[in-house]
């Protein structure tokens, strides 16, 4: 009763307190704190807030099975990657986002096989080891990687086009915690424009542009799983990723290679680009 500026954000946090789950009505209570603060200190229009409410309509009907619409707002806001670096654990290889094209399970892979199913570009290797904090390879360790193709497109994005599963790949490592496999060099490429993050992004004057990566899922026995990307040295954008996730130690170099020996020990024609790095996981005691 009498709900006014001053009694809103109590009686709101009121309403929640006898929520069940602790931690659930922790993140309520503060919710709706800095909700209120923020309208408090906005002052919205009633216009203003129904074109909000409209905003946020829009991006969930623009989700589909292969479009995460609300990643993509997270990402562009810098949420995302704000929650990666507070869970970030030390040791291990910097994470980064997920992203929104983590939509279909990659194809069990082996070692050394090809997730480029179209094979239309220059080869590329890539190859490394999984480790631990100590440097103690993780064998078995499970390596889920997607990437767009050389034209910047997603295998979800062109259905008909690119075959379901390219650029996609679940591998293992041997017993040596080392991975490799066969793909082509990534471009650099603008995240979908077509909803209401895209204009969203045009109304603010921002590009959409991501720099050119690989995503990575890594997890092993007893270590927590790491989401990551690989960003391809020079690539444009990388010091102005529409969403906010480059870090220099994970940008790497996927140099040219003349060497007919390791081109065919890798089952590709020389010259090809080589890309090599390792992925370390914190143990779970860690945490």
């Amino acid at each position: 009763m009498d709900f006014n500026e001053h009694t809103a954000t109590q009686a709101v946090q009121d309403s929640f307190r006898n929520t069940p789950d602790a931690r659930l009505r922790d993140l309520l209570d503060a919710l709706a704190s800095h909700l209120h603060a923020f309208v408090r200190e906005t002052k919205p229009s009633i216009k203003e807030w129904e074109v909000a409410i409209g905003f946020l309509t829009s991006v969930g009907q623009a989700c589909t099975d292969t479009r995460q619409e609300f990643v993509l707002l997270s990402d562009i806001l810098g949420v995302s990657m704000l929650v990666e670096t507070l869970n970030e654990h030390e040791g291990g290889t910097e994470s980064t986002v997920l992203g929104p094209f983590h939509m279909v399970e990659s194809p069990q892979r082996a070692l050394g096989d090809t997730i480029d199913l179209v094979g239309e570009a220059e080869p590329c290797v890539v190859s490394g080891r999984v480790l631990d904090t100590d440097g103690a390879p993780l064998p078995n360790a499970e390596v889920d990687v997607w990437q767009c193709d050389e034209n910047g497109f997603y295998d979800v994005q062109q259905p008909g086009v690119q075959p379901v599963g390219n650029g996609r790949g679940l591998f293992h490592t041997d017993a040596e915690g080392r991975f490799n496999f066969r793909t082509v060099i990534p471009s650099h490429y603008p995240i979908p424009t077509d909803g209401p993050i895209g204009r969203l992004l045009e109304a603010t004057g921002r590009h959409p542009y991501r720099p050119a990566h690989i995503h990575f899922i890594v997890g092993a026995d007893g270590h927590t799983p790491l989401t990551t990307h690989v960003f391809v040295a020079g690539s444009p954008y990388l010091d102005s990723d529409a969403v906010f996730a480059v870090k220099q130690s994970l940008i790497v170099d996927f140099t040219e290679s003349n060497d007919k020996e390791a081109a065919s020990r890798n089952n590709v024609q020389a010259p090809f680009r080589h890309a090599q790095f390792d992925l370390v996981l914190s143990r779970e005691a860690d945490r």
